[in-house]
């Protein structure tokens, strides 16, 4: 699994003219299933996300996590995060799980976010989603749960 994570001042989601959702304050994360992903790397990268501490404290330190802030976290699905693109000039999304698998790993996702987190908006899978977002510092991180390989 894949998130690539955006501390935001505020982000949206607009499918088809019609806001499907927002954020004041907090995170904005794209997710992506992989390939032999399961329930087990989306809930590593969801307590991953949940505690990365990048919200500064009072001495201007990157030591708060979006927990911490009570901030929002906006879910928006994203599969071109797990793109290939070691050669030629047009990106091979073999990597990706495939969409059925990916809806369902990105709903078990959000599912889980929600129960753990107070605040939480989402974008729509499968959809053209136009995602709008002010970054916060600008401050991005890459987060990657890659499955474990059986011996």
């Amino acid at each position: 699994m894949i998130g690539l994570l955006q501390r935001v001042t505020s982000a949206q989601v607009v499918v088809d003219g019609a806001l499907v959702g927002a954020i004041d304050g907090g995170l904005m994360v794209l997710v992506c299933a992989e390939r032999g992903d399961s329930e087990r790397e989306a809930d590593a990268l969801l307590t991953k996300l949940l505690s990365y501490r990048v919200f500064s404290d009072e001495a201007g330190k990157m030591n708060r996590s979006v927990t911490d802030v009570a901030g929002g976290l906006l879910l928006v699905p994203q599969f071109t995060l797990a793109a290939d693109t070691k050669s030629g000039t047009r990106p091979s999304f073999t990597p990706a799980a495939p969409p059925d698998e990916g809806k369902r790993l990105f709903d078990h996702f959000v599912a889980q976010a929600r129960a753990r987190h107070a605040n939480v908006a989402t974008g729509q899978f499968g959809a053209d989603m136009k995602v709008s977002l002010t970054n916060d510092g600008p401050v991005t991180f890459w987060l990657q749960v890659e499955p474990k390989q059986v011996s």
